[in-house]
């Protein structure tokens, strides 16, 4: 059955993979996200020149094969900024999902189309990818579940990289149930024991919310906090979340030129306002600045890791603000997304687990709260948020 696509989320509604008729997933209906292979078609990655100079994929990536084999019927693709390199979910070439909890403002990105078709009911879940926030944001955006896990716990094959040393495969759900259960079918390795008594508020994440939102949101984190056996509040990044926000940036832009730079340089793509000028700036990372990077990362994961433990969780924003408004100047964004970053910028550094839940609202327009738990501890975080929500 195709999906009637009434929020501008698919890319492609046509392209059906049934799943077996057993399963912990079956009978229910999942999207991928424009940048998940499926055999014979085109990955077009949010861009049309992408899209004119690959060849059709030869297998279906790993993910989507699991998913259909749980019992899952996937039922298209949807959008995504361009090249996946985007937190905003608007694109020249193929417009924007409607969110449909706030329809006058951005679903958020990479992950649209994923967001939006899950929000609006079009799915019952969807895949999407998560290097910089890419899943967590856009679930934010429009008010429902979404897992950003740990880096290396879901297969890559047959997904378009972007940064490899952040990218992740994250889903979005209705409901933490259906979110744990697409967990227990994609996530992949031995996870870490853990049980989590512990919460830690991060204090410097709160400081960057919008004033508007600092009453919901701190009111949504007390109550999260409360279930749990010891408080603290204290800041979570040493060096602070501007170096951290920075050094991220250069760590992915660096990557990004690596996968893409050749292809750039060679196509000329058209790129839309802001995508074009982060994808130049990318082209003028040096190997220097990608070394002090890495060698800052690699203080702040260690001492981040040995804080949290495998009985702590970070109590955070998912995000700084409600979802902006469509057509907001790019300037603007621009400015709003590296407030965003310093938030998402905790779980990408240090490869940690973060699920996001539909906590809180302003005006009747949602923001997710977040928890994040240390690497390995993803089945233990998909259990306490379903417990939370009991």
């Amino acid at each position: 059955m195709v999906v009637k696509d009434t929020l501008q989320a698919f890319f492609n509604t046509e392209i059906t993979l049934p799943g077996l008729e057993r399963g912990p997933l079956a009978g229910l209906r999942f999207a991928a996200k424009e940048a998940f292979a499926v055999r014979g078609q085109i990955t077009g990655a949010g861009n049309p020149d992408w899209l004119g100079t690959h060849a059709p994929a030869v297998r279906t990536a790993t993910v989507i094969d699991r998913l259909c084999q749980a019992g899952a019927t996937m039922t298209g693709k949807t959008h995504t900024d361009e090249l996946m390199y985007g937190l905003n979910g608007e694109n020249v070439h193929y417009g924007t999902p409607i969110n449909p909890r706030a329809p006058g403002r951005i679903p958020g990105g990479s992950s649209s189309g994923s967001a939006a078709a899950v929000a609006g009911g079009l799915v019952d879940f969807a895949i999407g990818t998560d290097t910089g926030g890419s899943v967590r944001i856009p679930a934010s955006y429009c008010g429902i579940y979404g897992f950003r896990p740990s880096h290396g716990r879901t297969d890559l094959d047959g997904v378009i990289p972007l940064a490899q040393s952040f990218d992740t495969v994250g889903w979005f759900a209705r409901s933490p149930e259906l979110l744990r259960t697409v967990g227990q079918v994609v996530l992949r390795g031995r996870p870490t024991a853990s049980r989590f008594t512990r919460a830690v508020i991060a204090s410097d994440a709160v400081d960057l919310l919008e004033e508007y939102l600092r009453r919901p949101v701190e009111h949504a984190i007390r109550r999260l906090a409360a279930r749990f056996a010891v408080v603290q509040e204290h800041p979570v990044a040493s060096g602070g979340l501007d170096a951290w926000m920075e050094s991220f940036r250069i760590l992915q832009g660096y990557e990004i030129w690596q996968n893409f730079g050749e292809w750039i340089t060679a196509v000329q793509p058209r790129f839309g306002p802001g995508v074009r000028e982060r994808f130049q700036w990318t082209g003028t990372i040096s190997p220097e600045d990608r070394l002090r990077a890495f060698r800052l990362q690699q203080g702040w994961t260690a001492e981040f890791r040995e804080r949290l433990a495998s009985d702590t969780v970070v109590i955070m924003p998912t995000a700084p603000g409600v979802a902006p408004v469509r057509n907001t100047p790019t300037a603007v964004l621009n400015a709003f997304r590296d407030r965003v970053l310093r938030l998402t910028a905790i779980s990408g550094l240090t490869g940690s687990p973060q699920v996001t839940i539909p906590l809180a609202e302003w005006e009747g327009i949602p923001v997710g709260v977040s928890l994040v738990g240390a690497p390995g501890t993803d089945e233990a975080l998909l259990d306490t948020a379903a417990a939370l929500a009991r």
